[in-house]
């Protein structure tokens, strides 16, 4: 018997290429593809920020308007759709929420903000895409309510009642806390459900927290993650929370865009490569990344980068502790990225203690990070945890060695470099430690300096690895598949 295609609403506050924070919008904008491919019907609902409708409103199909009731008023929701490739976007339109240049503004008003836009989604869902989800898959906390909505809203009235909810844990660290007050009143949610059993956490509502109870799977974006969040270090406070859910949550490693990340296609590097000829080919983009960011050129010292959102996530402080041994070393040193302003001023100062030595870019470029992973040798990640990680991974895909702490996906997609077997992708170290981190990267570059076979068979170990987006797709299908209660394709 023929098998009936899965149709899937992704809902998020971000996607690439429309609008992008951080890795979440990777994910929303390649994985609806992928899964396309593979015979899922995949759409995406997200905001219709400023940007993007000054893009892409003349080139969208407006399909209608309502009102969302939101505490004591109701507000304007309109609806439009785009064709980005093979997926269908569709953007909730309010220039109240959504009319400014930043995805988010102030913690208070992003409550609100989500909110509406939560709600705005399920009336869209239910009334006016012309397309019955039998699943929606919410992301992060933003979106992390509908579960719950979907159940006292709409299939409690028998609307939408067999579509089903699944719902991605990008980081467990932002939950969309709120009082019990304000969301109960913006979401209209009767007592059953605003309590310590639904969404009520010490006392406050929790937006992650009603999805992790309310959705009918619960995933997180790497297997050794869906283990540390069981636990107290990694746990946000919700480990409690997930173990008693336990049950029915996966950890399945995100990927990358193979086509956007390629040294042998890529336009943004002075000259293309893949594994035949990587000598040659990281030789010119190293020289000409020198160039450009005003470091020394010399070959016998390789470069060390980090593409990274400056915050404490990311471990700038254990960078920061290691970084006068690391200086002390035949290494330069590249950071791209904004964030925290404590940070942005520290890797500033470093960068004018160390001039020629060490580049500070504090900005978002796409093409210079692209320039930057082709031009490095290796690629530092001392993350204090890091759900998945997708720089390891393209690191990789360029030919520069990942040095990471073992932690979340870091730990799932680097293998440690043994040099008596000769096996492993990267280097890694295991504690919150700057001494284990200037040790392990001092490692590094004395395997790059003394053992060039041995760096370049890295170098291929890491080439190979496919982290593309179909393996992890068919598991995301797998779950949609057989989420109890769903039909089973026949």
């Amino acid at each position: 018997m023929s098998r009936k295609k899965l149709t899937v609403l992704f809902v998020s506050a971000e996607a690439a290429p429309f609008a992008k924070v951080g890795g979440l919008a990777d994910v929303v904008g390649t994985l609806p593809e992928v899964l396309f491919e593979n015979g899922c019907d995949a759409r995406v609902i997200m905001p219709f920020y400023r940007k993007i409708k000054e893009k892409y409103a003349d080139r969208s199909k407006f399909l209608g308007w309502s009102m969302i009731k939101l505490g004591w008023r109701s507000q304007y929701s309109g609806l439009y759709s785009y064709v980005h490739g093979k997926v269908t976007y569709y953007f909730v339109d309010n220039e109240y929420f959504f009319g400014h240049d930043k995805i988010y503004i102030d913690y208070n008003f992003d409550i609100e903000r989500f909110c509406f836009f939560q709600r705005a989604v399920l009336e869209a869902a239910a009334n006016r895409i012309g397309f019955r989800p039998d699943i929606i898959h919410c992301n992060d906390w933003q979106s992390a309510m509908i579960p719950v909505l979907l159940k006292a809203h709409y299939q409690s009235c028998g609307y939408l009642s067999s579509t089903k909810t699944i719902l991605t844990i990008h980081n467990l660290k932002y939950q969309g806390i709120h009082s019990k007050e304000m969301v109960e009143d913006l979401m209209d949610l009767p007592g059953q459900y605003m309590n310590a059993e639904g969404v009520l956490f010490n006392g406050a509502a929790n937006f992650l927290k009603a999805g992790i109870v309310y959705a009918d799977s619960v995933t997180t974006v790497s297997p050794s993650y869906s283990e540390e969040i069981l636990t107290h270090e990694y746990g946000e406070g919700l480990e409690g929370i997930l173990w008693e859910y336990s049950n029915k949550l996966t950890g399945i490693l995100n990927g990358i865009d193979h086509n956007e990340y390629d040294p042998s296609s890529d336009e943004h590097i002075v000259m293309n490569y893949d594994i035949n000829n990587f000598r040659e080919g990281k030789r010119e983009c190293r020289r000409a990344l020198r160039k450009e960011l005003g470091l020394k050129q010399t070959e016998a010292v390789p470069i060390a980068a980090m593409i990274t959102r400056l915050v404490d996530q990311k471990g700038l402080d254990i960078f920061a502790g290691a970084c006068e041994d690391i200086m002390k070393m035949p290494v330069q040193i590249i950071v791209l990225g904004t964030g925290d302003p404590y940070y942005e001023k520290l890797v500033a100062d470093i960068a004018r203690k160390y001039p020629g030595r060490f580049s500070a870019s504090v900005t978002f470029d796409n093409s210079l990070a692209h320039r930057i992973y082709a031009g490095s040798d290796m690629f530092l990640m001392p993350s204090l945890f890091e759900p998945c990680g997708l720089s390891q991974l393209i690191s990789m895909r360029y030919g520069t060695v990942p040095v990471v702490r073992e932690t979340g996906g870091l730990k799932d997609t680097v293998q440690p470099y043994n040099e008596f077997t000769g096996e492993g992708t990267g280097f890694t170290f295991n504690n919150v430690s700057s001494g284990e981190l200037a040790y392990i990267t001092g490692y590094a570059v004395m395997i790059y300096r003394d053992k060039k076979d041995a760096w370049d068979w890295l170098i291929r170990k890491g080439m190979q690895q496919d982290f593309s987006w179909k393996a992890s797709a068919l598991k995301y299908l797998s779950i949609y598949r057989n989420i109890p209660g769903k039909y089973n394709d026949k």
